[in-house]
């Protein structure tokens, strides 16, 4: 087995580097040949992925070692799925495919659920903050936390604002606070863009390193 430190191991990885960055030139057949590759790798990955992590030990195990037994009518379920490529029994596919669409959308709607009403319940924030609010060892005092907590209300206001969409905005004063709300969701949106920008160059970096450290022994 070849190891990632192995010399071929980093031949590999640097012509592979290099053929993905090809596209920064244009598209050609070398980058769409480690597209693919890279794309099979990663569809490999994800079956060996599936059975060591989630059917092996949460279906096979409890079947056949611990004679959970039941666990047996998922792999009919399973299969139902695959009727959908036969013209005369795909409408058994939609038995799987409607208590699987009932599961996610169940588990979309704890997983919304335990997101966003805590941060409603967050949303609550006292205007005036004294000493005893504070927790233990705070290095924050009364005052700055009180206008901070008033910042973040303005920012909920005028974003809320923004989105009343129910009426048309005629009053000035609706007006000029929904204009700040679309700025305020500006700086975020710029926020959010400018991790992402930084998430992207921490790979490029890494892979920059990788060729000249590992692959051309600079630095």
């Amino acid at each position: 087995m070849i190891e990632y430190s192995h010399p071929v191991g980093i031949w590999i990885g640097a012509i592979g580097t290099l053929a993905l960055f090809s596209l920064i030139l244009k598209e050609n057949w070398l980058y769409r040949l480690f597209e693919h590759m890279f794309i099979g790798l990663a569809a490999g990955y994800t079956i060996k992925a599936a059975w060591h992590e989630i059917l092996k030990p949460q279906w096979w195990i409890p079947m056949t070692r611990d004679g959970q037994w039941p666990w047996a009518f998922a792999l009919f379920g399973g299969f139902l799925f695959y009727t959908i490529f036969t013209k005369r029994y795909n409408w058994m596919s939609r038995i799987s495919i409607g208590i699987l669409l009932g599961f996610a959308a169940g588990q979309a709607f704890q997983a919304t659920a335990n997101l966003y009403i805590p941060q409603i319940r967050g949303s609550f924030k006292p205007l005036w903050v004294t000493q005893s609010m504070l927790p233990a060892g705070s290095q924050v005092t009364p005052l700055g936390q009180s206008l901070n907590n008033i910042l973040f209300l303005v920012i909920i206001i005028t974003v809320m604002t923004y989105f009343f969409f129910s009426f048309e905005q005629k009053n000035r004063v609706i007006q000029s606070t929904a204009r700040t709300g679309r700025l305020m969701l500006m700086f975020a949106f710029g926020a959010i863009f400018g991790s992402t920008v930084m998430a992207r160059m921490a790979l490029l970096i890494d892979r920059v390193w990788f060729l000249m450290h590992r692959w051309l022994g600079i630095g």
